[in-house]
């Protein structure tokens, strides 16, 4: 006797939605605990967060010179 392997059906977001929602509250912690892997952006995505991190490097310092300026 052979096993036969079947491929699994894809998981729509509605039923997800509706095996979580009827969890109980140890079952729902346990099954939020599976990591989550990285995601691999594209240009424009890298590009928004590399430009958001540059001007958050600029107003740390704009935001410690007025300070500087404030203690003198």
């Amino acid at each position: 006797m052979t096993k036969t392997q079947t491929t699994p059906h894809p998981v729509s977001t509605a039923d997800q939605t509706l095996a979580l929602s009827s969890l109980e509250h140890d079952q729902l912690a346990n099954a939020k605990k599976h990591p989550i892997p990285r995601r691999h952006l594209k240009g424009p995505e890298l590009l928004v967060l590399w430009s958001l991190r540059i001007y958050l490097l600029f107003m740390i310092t704009v935001v410690a010179y007025q300070v500087w300026i404030a203690a003198r």
